[in-house]
């Protein structure tokens, strides 16, 4: 956006001093009972509400739903839910949320990218280790010199003293 001059380069400057990526809570659903589980226990301290259990197969709907709108969706839908449960169990309307918006897998236009997708998961799966025992082209079933080489091309490896190839920043 800097780029486009749709967002101002000093501002962005002062934003990005320690970013933090976190994946959207569609792709860590593991998340999902803990958020659930904390935003009810906030809820009902706050508005000195019962509700003591959730349903298995609630928490199950509610891992299965892509959160478009992130935690603050699931925070705002348990607050509610909290609030119009009439006893000790959490009733969620399930029914209310838009499952038409659920995202479709992505599917790769080429090879290529196909390629990078999987490369890419493999390094973050290795906290970015290209080479070695614990790294991502012996998980991959790949030789470290292809991956090194494939991160070369996208530029997204650099050299480290320990001559273990560290992946930095790779974006699309």
């Amino acid at each position: 956006m800097v780029q486009e001059k749709r967002f101002r380069s000093d501002v962005y400057l002062r934003l990005n001093v320690f970013p933090i990526l976190v994946p959207p809570l569609r792709e860590r659903r593991e998340d999902i009972p803990t958020l659930v589980t904390v935003f009810a226990e906030n809820c009902v301290r706050r508005g000195n509400r019962q509700v003591e259990t959730i349903r298995p197969e609630t928490m199950r709907a509610l891992m299965e739903y892509d959160w478009p709108g992130n935690v603050r969706e699931l925070q705002n839908f348990i607050e509610s839910a909290v609030i119009l449960s009439p006893g000790s169990e959490l009733r969620t309307p399930i029914e209310d949320l838009d499952w038409s918006k659920q995202a479709a897998p992505p599917q790769p236009e080429t090879l290529a990218l196909a390629e990078y997708g999987y490369i890419l998961k493999g390094l973050k799966e290795t906290g970015r280790v290209v080479g070695g025992p614990r790294g991502a082209a012996g998980k991959l079933g790949l030789k470290r010199t292809l991956s090194s080489e494939k991160c070369g091309k996208w530029g997204s490896c650099a050299q480290r003293k320990r001559r273990s190839l560290l992946c930095s920043g790779i974006s699309r």
